[in-house]
């Protein structure tokens, strides 16, 4: 399995502290696990062999464990441990309420600040979109996706507003693993996108936070089965539930 995240989960995963501890960086691990579809959805966390594989105890794995249950990424059913968490049905539309909560804010600072290195982050990350929605690639596509509205929201200035946005991205990708028809993406890019970086050019704020909008109702259909909309499938095959040892881990 990658030791890297993409970089919109990656950065705004664990606090900026100087030294990660062992349960920052087994949080790490079981971000990309769940985020590569390593750790499927649903399927139950096998505390004793991912220890094993981390080289960790089992106490600071459900330690780093507990956190995703706050993220919304594992759930904990008593009497039956931890599972990745499945995302559908209202939970689908739900997700991308929080999102535009969060984003359409985000938007409106990048508006009315005007800050021409913020916008050129948010271009550099759209043309990446675009560059791979060229080819096949469902998963390349989704990643370049979901970094466009990380650096978005990171271009806000809020850290806070980063964390919460690192969260939804994993919930985001979560969700699409959950449909029943398989993983999928949009195989064009939805012109929302240009409507939203037109408008952070002009400082149209409301514009912006009205694009997402209109872009995240055409999201929840397809998820839901409502629109006919031409996409890249992925075959999401089990793969081997595979964690490389933590550098310096220690055995507490």
């Amino acid at each position: 399995m990658p030791r890297d995240l993409p970089r919109s989960v990656g950065r705004a995963a664990v606090p900026r502290v100087s030294r990660l501890s062992t349960v920052d960086l087994i949080a790490i691990e079981l971000r990309k696990a769940i985020f590569s579809g390593a750790l499927a959805v649903g399927a139950s966390l096998g505390e004793v062999e991912i220890a094993a594989q981390l080289g960790v105890s089992r106490s600071p794995l459900r330690e780093a464990a507990q956190r995703l249950v706050q993220e919304g990424i594992l759930v904990a059913i008593p009497g039956r441990g931890m599972s990745v968490a499945v995302i559908e049905g209202d939970q689908i539309t739900d997700v991308y309420e929080m999102r535009l909560a969060i984003e359409a804010q985000a938007a409106r600072r990048v508006a009315r600040a005007g800050n021409a290195g913020a916008l050129q982050r948010i271009r550099k990350a759209f043309d990446d979109l675009v560059a791979v929605s060229d080819g096949e690639d469902a998963r390349a596509i989704g990643d370049a996706d979901l970094e466009f509205h990380q650096v978005l929201v990171d271009a806000a200035g809020s850290e806070r507003m980063t964390r919460a946005m690192a969260a939804l991205v994993m919930q985001t990708r979560i969700m699409s693993f959950s449909v029943a028809d398989g993983y999928s993406v949009r195989r064009s890019v939805s012109p929302t996108y240009t409507v939203l970086l037109d408008a952070l050019a002009a400082g149209d704020a409301d514009a912006a936070a009205a694009a997402l909008e209109k872009q995240f109702s055409d999201a929840v259909s397809r998820l839901r089965g409502d629109a006919d909309v031409d996409t890249v499938e992925v075959d999401l095959d089990e793969q081997p539930q595979v964690f490389q040892p933590i550098d310096g881990a220690m055995r507490d």
